[in-house]
């Protein structure tokens, strides 16, 4: 199970990389949707397959209105890909980073500090994820009211920044 999440994250690293080069917003959103689903199972292979699921469906919701407005703001006629000679170039410096970055950290992290999250199964009434879904909507009620608040403010921002030609500040550029 081990090498199946590692491989999970493997794939995690790959996809924020493939995001992090700036290629054609049209590749940005398809990296973006391919690190949430990486993501989540993750989450799914450290046993919150609830979370997981919620999720990568509020991710592909999410992704989905992100990739709509992108592709009316920049529609290209032709876009930069992931094989293009300077994002490669990107790609690699971000990889070499990345491997940087993890040799500082190596000897700090082990395989066996991975712990699933119904380890104690057998002595608990409720599994982790469920249980904290519910704390959420009972304790946090409040917090999701101002969440949703602010997703309905962004997405008014949003609509009024690409009105059309005659208002909007992006328009004008």
């Amino acid at each position: 199970m081990s090498y199946i999440v590692s491989f999970f994250l493997l794939g995690l690293v790959l996809a924020f990389v493939g995001v992090a080069c700036n290629p054609s917003p049209y590749f940005g959103a398809l990296g973006l949707v391919v690190a949430a689903g990486l993501g989540c199972c993750v989450l799914a292979g450290h046993g919150g397959s609830f979370l997981s699921l919620i999720l990568f469906l509020i991710y592909l919701g999410g992704m989905l209105v992100v990739f709509a407005y992108s592709a009316a703001l920049a529609a290209e006629p032709y876009p930069e890909t992931w094989g293009s000679w300077p994002v490669m170039v990107w790609g690699v410096i971000y990889l070499v980073g990345v491997l940087l970055s993890s040799c500082l950290f190596w000897g700090k992290w082990y395989v066996f500090s991975w712990v699933v999250v119904d380890e104690f199964g057998e002595f608990s009434v409720l599994r982790a994820d469920t249980g904290g879904v519910g704390a959420l909507y009972s304790a946090g009620g409040g917090m999701l009211v101002v969440a949703a608040f602010v997703l309905l403010l962004a997405l008014f921002v949003v609509l009024e920044l690409t009105r059309g030609l005659s208002r909007g500040a992006l328009r004008a550029v």
